[in-house]
């Protein structure tokens, strides 16, 4: 790679004086822009020695690889005279420079606080479905499994006890959540939600008979007839009760002294927090909460098929925006009042969706020669098809645009075909090729079609204009894999198959599912993740260090069989600035299997409020005609990893 061409070649395409501050980490340019319209993003795609870029927290971040990226940003420096700052500096300017967004605040803000809790709630929600199956009628014949297997009667009770918890009990688990998210004690959170279910109280889904009947019971509060009315299932009261209590409770941490304050600010919390809510706050916004569902459901109702046509087209487009992270909480509602309701319209329009997605990017392995492409697209296709879209969104079809719009394209014809038939979900679950497990058992046939429907039309789109559109765009030198002469003129001794032994102990996380875009979408090469169990990284393999840092956070090694590979150490870790890591070794030294390259604090990482996954990629990945990683859910250090095949 010639440095100082790759950076005059970023330079011309981001604009000679539109960078405001630099920085890079082990992989990447992190970039402070003064203007992004007048960038040259496909100049940036189509470069050769360019691995991807991305925005991200106000920065413009652009891939270039370990060992090469510090040199790319010396002559980048050095040509622009701008300064290196610390990754907090820029963090800094960063978002010194973005406008609050009150409306992206507040989604971030719900998935802060629904994210955590998603996993009671999709297993909750995946136990109904097994139940729907084991007690609804005519969907096996005429009587239901358990009718036509009494034995198993007691079974599907215990699965019906344990699917209905999580939604019985939901404020107790957004109470815990919220709390802890506006800053309060989450187990008094938790325990005002207990108090706002408690089966003294009038069951939620009861209330509205209880007071139309007149069979309510009712406090008396100096002179206030205040409804003992309870809120299982409930979505906004609780979160709104949630902020109220965290305030509360830092107002009397600020005004107690300590021992007074471990003692009654508890106390003052909870009981001034449980009159406003019953007096006040819970009528108000479950007034709110049942106007809003019932708004959604009249909205669904009225546009039918039409309106989850039109959803169903622009889905993916919100996900690009991130509005998406909102809807688990509009589901809550709808799936905790499945009676009224009938369930969600919005996992079965997202299912439709995410396939149309990953069928558009598996028709570009397909239609595409160009190797890059391919090998991503290959990976990022059967994500989607699970339910994952960013790889294949961001990584594939966002970059040729056309196979994005044939995917929103099929996806939306597959979403008026299902809101036709009224096809709901009655469970949370994975919105995918998969999904049909949370719809409704009668409507399950009809959701499989749309499946069908949504694939082959988004990939029936994206082959046949993808013959046609990259055959002529790939005949083009900017689109082919650059030639290496080095690796053209590298001996043929290197084995055809190499072992990656582990550099550490821990659990195999799939690259997929690491929450940094440039791992998971595998810019940087394929590999594996590991959560680690012990504090020390040892060299994978024999060879030489290609690259270390101050920080201590990652090291490249090129084995004497020629693999580069790249160990990270955490998520966005650089920006302990060497806090926590110990390394080891120096660049260009000879190491052993099973030396040590450094160690590093996992709880120092994790308190610092950073993610300690250890990502090990083979950054030659193009090299190799597979890569593979061992098939097992724990790997101790030494232990074989990855397999690399010519």
């Amino acid at each position: 790679m010639d440095h100082k061409q790759v950076a005059e070649d970023i330079l011309k395409m981001l604009g000679e004086d539109n960078i405001q501050a630099a920085a890079h980490c082990a992989t990447r340019l992190r970039l402070v822009l003064k203007d992004d319209k007048n960038i040259d993003q496909q100049g940036l795609d189509n470069h050769p020695d360019i691995k991807g870029t991305f925005k991200q927290n106000g920065q413009f971040q652009i891939i270039i690889g370990p060992g090469d990226v510090n040199k790319v940003y010396k002559e980048l420096t050095d040509a622009t005279g701008i300064q290196e700052v610390s990754k907090d500096d820029l963090k800094a300017i960063s978002e010194g420079e973005k406008k609050p967004n009150p409306i992206m605040a507040f989604i971030k803000l719900l998935s802060d606080i629904f994210v955590p809790i998603i996993p009671a709630l999709v297993a909750g929600g995946l136990l109904m479905a097994l139940n729907n199956v084991l007690t609804s009628p005519d969907l096996f014949g005429p009587k239901s499994v358990v009718e036509m297997f009494p034995a198993i009667e007691d079974v599907a009770g215990i699965i019906n006890l344990l699917s209905s918890a999580p939604f019985a009990f939901l404020p107790i688990l957004i109470g815990y959540s919220a709390t802890k998210r506006f800053g309060g004690n989450p187990y008094l959170g938790a325990a005002m939600a207990m108090a706002m279910v408690m089966p003294d109280l009038v069951n939620g889904y009861a209330v509205a008979n209880a007071i139309e009947d007149g069979t309510m019971s009712y406090w008396n509060i100096f002179g206030l007839d205040v409804a003992q009315a309870g809120y299982q299932g409930s979505v906004l009261p609780v979160l709104a009760v949630s902020w109220i209590l965290a305030n509360i409770e830092k107002f009397f941490h600020k005004r107690l002294a300590n021992a007074f304050d471990f003692t009654f600010t508890p106390m003052f919390a909870v009981i001034i927090t449980g009159f406003l809510t019953f007096i006040f706050v819970g009528p108000m916004m479950r007034s709110l909460s049942d106007g809003l569902t019932d708004s959604l459901v009249w909205l669904y109702q009225t546009t039918g098929g039409f309106g989850l046509g039109i959803f169903g087209t622009f889905y993916s487009a919100i996900v690009i925006t991130g509005l998406h992270q909102s809807f688990p909480a509009i589901e809550t509602m709808l799936l905790a009042d499945i009676a009224a309701t009938g369930g969600s319209f919005i996992f079965p329009v997202a299912s439709m969706a995410n396939v149309a997605q990953g069928a558009a990017c598996l028709a570009i392995f397909f239609v595409t020669k160009n190797q890059k492409q391919k090998g991503l697209a290959s990976s990022a296709s059967v994500s989607a098809m699970l339910g994952i879209t960013e790889p294949a969104i961001f990584g594939v079809n966002l970059k040729l645009k056309f196979p994005f719009i044939c995917g929103m394209i099929g996806a939306g014809i597959a979403s008026a075909f299902i809101g036709f038939f009224h096809v709901l979900a009655v469970a949370m679950g994975p919105a995918s090729v998969i999904g049909f497990i949370s719809i409704a058992p009668d409507s399950i046939p009809i959701f499989l079609v749309g499946i069908v429907i949504s694939m082959v039309i988004a990939f029936t789109l994206t082959f046949i204009y993808g013959k046609r559109k990259l055959a002529v765009s790939e005949n083009d030198q900017s689109l082919e894999e650059p030639v290496n002469e080095t690796n053209a003129a590298a001996p043929s001794a290197k084995a055809d198959k190499v072992i990656i032994s582990s550099p550490l102990t821990g659990k195999l996380i799939p690259l997929q599912d690491v929450n940094d875009q440039v791992f998971s979408s595998e810019m940087m090469g394929k590999g594996i993740a590991i959560y680690p169990e012990n504090e020390q990284i040892a060299a994978p393999a024999d060879g030489t260090i290609t690259v270390t840092y101050d920080s201590g956070h990652a090291f490249g090694i090129r084995t004497d069989q020629g693999a580069e590979i790249l160990i990270h150490i955490g998520i966005d870790t650089v920006n302990l600035s060497g806090k926590g890591f110990v390394p080891e070794v120096s660049q260009e030294q000879q190491v052993k299997k099973g030396d040590v390259l450094g160690t590093f604090d996992i709880d120092l990482i994790k308190e610092a409020g950073y993610d300690p996954t250890v990502m090990v990629i083979i950054t030659n990945t193009g090299d190799y005609a597979e890569v593979s990683a061992v098939d097992q859910k724990e790997i101790a250090e030494g232990d074989d990893l990855l397999q690399l095949n010519k």
